[in-house]
């Protein structure tokens, strides 16, 4: 990936009632950038490749400019991968012209791809940015000042009339990754280069989202919340990376006990909420024990052979199976009370497969378990909260 920073003014699609953007399933028919059919087994081996780069990154071997999607498995010339992630609409420029654009919580720098692409663009929804085509623009080179304190000018527009100038952001020059047809990216990372941050002082430093099902849509809220529609965890700090939201899981219960496991078992291995990730990874022991529990509760159904990086797996389809009740309590009691579709999920035609993989070094609660629930960051109060029933 090859990036220079340019600043410009950034304007944000967005409903009168705020900045309020619509979130797209990666898989929906009625996203603007849509992807083409994919064997779920390649959505999966894609998921482990951002997985393998998220990792690499914790261990100090990846920029963490550089989300996991902008250094993994690279793409064939007009190939359309970009499997995990939700995408949005935003205006960049003078005037404005609209972009499709990936977002996701784990990157910091907010990017788009740039004529004259002098090494390799991939196929996008729309024109590639045009720098010059921009009367707001302004290169900025990694000498000036304002690139080491990360401070820049450009206008960034957000829907019913709402401008930000000064936006810095990256112009991809060469882009390989997991990024399907969109544009490029919306960093909502904890870093003063991000979207949240820069928008920050006019909006609020937190954002909220609903990650919507294929057969729906979402949405994305910078600013403002309904405080009291959630039930909070703490955002917890970590020496690994300091921009990426870490929680602590505390217990998992199925049919209403918990895993027979320690504490030291959840809270031996780092957590981070993703929205990119689809599968959610937990520690080696969570995983082997809520396998166990899955595995006795439904054990009239006949099982089925693993299916790529998924190994609870039975014959037919999720509505046919009694899946039990199945809940992520994290630090303060905040709950996931995950629906059936958040526990199992449909591979093809004949297997449904728990919707969990053990983790290496770091746990990752995914974009599959947070399916429907409102998610909101409040960065400034240092907490994630959850809500049941957010999407439209």
């Amino acid at each position: 990936m090859v990036i220079c920073f340019f600043a410009d003014e950034l304007r944000l699609l967005n409903d009168s009632s705020g900045l309020h953007l619509t979130l797209h399933h990666p898989r929906s028919r009625c996203s603007p950038a849509p992807f083409p059919n994919l064997t779920f087994s390649t959505i999966l081996s894609h998921d482990e490749a951002r997985v393998r780069s998220l990792t690499a990154r914790l261990t100090k071997t990846v920029s963490p400019l550089l989300r996991p999607a902008a250094v993994s498995i690279p793409l064939s010339p007009g190939a359309s991968i970009g499997v995990g992630n939700y995408v949005t609409q935003i205006g960049l420029g003078t005037p404005a012209k609209s972009y499709v654009m990936v977002v996701d919580t784990g990157s910091s720098l907010s990017w788009l791809q740039c004529s004259p692409c002098r090494i390799y663009c991939h196929d996008q929804v729309g024109p590639v940015f045009d720098p010059a085509a921009s009367a707001s623009y302004r290169p900025v080179s990694c000498s000036e000042s304002e690139c080491n304190s990360l401070e820049s000018k450009d206008v960034l527009s957000l829907g019913s009339g709402q401008r930000f100038a000064g936006f810095v952001y990256g112009c991809g020059q060469d882009n390989e990754g997991l990024f399907g047809r969109s544009a490029g990216l919306i960093g909502l990372a904890r870093n003063k280069l991000s979207l949240l941050s820069q928008l920050a002082p006019s909006l609020g430093y937190s954002f909220s989202y609903c990650l919507s099902t294929a057969a729906s849509t979402g949405y994305l809220s910078i600013g403002s919340y309904n405080a009291g529609q959630f039930s909070y965890t703490p955002m917890q700090s970590s020496s690994l990376d300091n921009s990426l939201y870490f929680v602590r899981l505390t217990s998992i219960t199925v049919g209403g006990r918990g895993l027979p496991v320690s504490s030291s078992a959840f809270t031996g291995t780092p957590t981070i909420i993703d929205s990119g990730t689809v599968i959610t990874r937990l520690p080696s022991n969570v995983y082997a024990a809520l396998s166990s529990a899955i595995a006795a509760a439904l054990r009239e159904y006949p099982r089925q052979p693993a299916y790529s990086i998924l190994d609870t797996c039975f014959r037919g389809s999720l509505s046919r199976l009694a899946v039990p009740a199945v809940a992520m309590v994290f630090q303060g009691g905040a709950t996931l009370r995950l629906a059936p579709r958040n526990v199992m999920i449909d591979v093809d035609g004949s297997t449904t497969c728990l919707a969990f993989a053990p983790a290496r070094r770091v746990a990752i609660i995914g974009n599959k378990q947070q399916e429907t629930f409102s998610v909101v960051y409040d960065v400034g109060r240092s907490r994630i909260g959850f809500a049941a029933g957010g999407c439209g």
